[in-house]
């Protein structure tokens, strides 16, 4: 399992010194930051909260593909000649984000070494998340799928226990993030409270011991729980 290793380098001391172009703004539940064609002019850091990512088809359809965390980045494809955003992004809880213009970012990545080598780092595990996403949709299965995905929600692999994962994250919102039905998220979810790998007590809280749906295949639980019938697998 890939996950995201953040540099101990917190960039909020020298982002409040940017002169001009930035801008610090709080979130509601459900807000939105900016949507799918706007104007790629401006990277945006999330300080606090949670927000998800979701791209619409030209037939209309929604798929949500990411989820953001405190400490990261977003929109920073317009560093790269980006013209319009691909994406929308909305909040999932209340949040605070910080915008820098672009030409306040290209700044700091000449002027400040340390922003520099703590952005090139942002930029890499992002990168290393995407080709772990994609072998994980192509090889594994819905419910390794869904096990990474909680697992990565949850901050598993940095320091201390996994977190409890923050933000009212649907079913729905599990489904189309790992390519299922959200019949199929509902059954294996209930499957894993059964195990103990995980609870539900406000958020989902997920335990460690999730990583044994990701190493090992059919992992077992006493009481039968349905399963969905074929045309939901």
């Amino acid at each position: 399992m890939t996950t995201e290793q953040q540099p101990s380098f917190d960039p909020i001391p020298l982002l409040a010194k940017v002169d001009g172009g930035r801008t610090i703004r709080s979130y509601g539940v459900g807000e939105l930051v900016f949507r799918q064609g706007d104007p790629a002019d401006s990277v945006f850091y999330l300080q606090s909260g949670t927000a998800k990512v979701a791209v619409v088809s030209e037939q209309g359809k929604e798929a949500v593909v990411a989820i953001h965390k405190p400490g990261e980045y977003f929109g920073e494809g317009c560093l790269a000649g980006q013209p319009l955003r691909i994406s929308t992004v909305t909040t999932m809880s209340e949040a605070v984000i910080a915008r820098l213009d672009k030409t306040a970012v290209i700044r700091l990545l000449r002027e400040e070494p340390a922003f520099s080598e703590m952005f090139i780092s942002h930029l890499l595990s992002r990168n290393i998340r995407v080709e772990a996403d994609l072998v994980d949709q192509l090889f594994n299965s819905s419910e390794k799928r869904l096990a990474r995905l909680l697992l990565l929600l949850a901050n598993f692999g940095k320091e201390g226990k996994p977190e409890p994962i923050l933000g009212a994250i649907s079913q729905e919102t599990l489904a189309e993030m790992i390519g299922t039905t959200r019949s199929r998220v509902s059954y294996f979810m209930n499957k894993f409270r059964k195990l103990g790998f995980i609870d539900y007590n406000g958020h989902i809280e997920v335990h460690s011991s999730l990583l044994n749906v990701v190493l090992y295949d059919n992992p077992q639980i006493g009481d039968r729980v349905d399963e969905p019938g074929p045309a939901e697998k």
